[in-house]
């Protein structure tokens, strides 16, 4: 049976590839290696548990509830939906 590998291009600015450059050394990996297993991982966590489905817009949720003296945690509590 043959495994045919697709390919997944990706754009990062000189300073984002260092940091990933350097991760991967640490851990004595390739650069390809560490960016599939980092991406794969946080794919499986993000499948098991999947965002909470928002309902209506922005505005919607936020009519009637927001304030001007509202702090900045609570407005993005308001915006997060929870």
């Amino acid at each position: 049976m043959t495994t045919s590998a697709a390919r997944l291009d990706l754009r990062l600015n000189a300073r984002d590839k260092d940091r990933i450059g350097r991760a991967a050394a640490l851990r004595g990996m390739p650069v390809a290696a560490f960016v599939r297993e980092t991406a794969l991982r946080e794919a499986e966590a993000t499948i098991a548990r999947p965002p909470k489905a928002r309902t209506g817009s922005l505005a919607a949720r936020l009519r009637g509830r927001a304030t001007a003296r509202m702090s900045t945690e609570d407005i993005m509590r308001l915006t997060r939906g929870t």
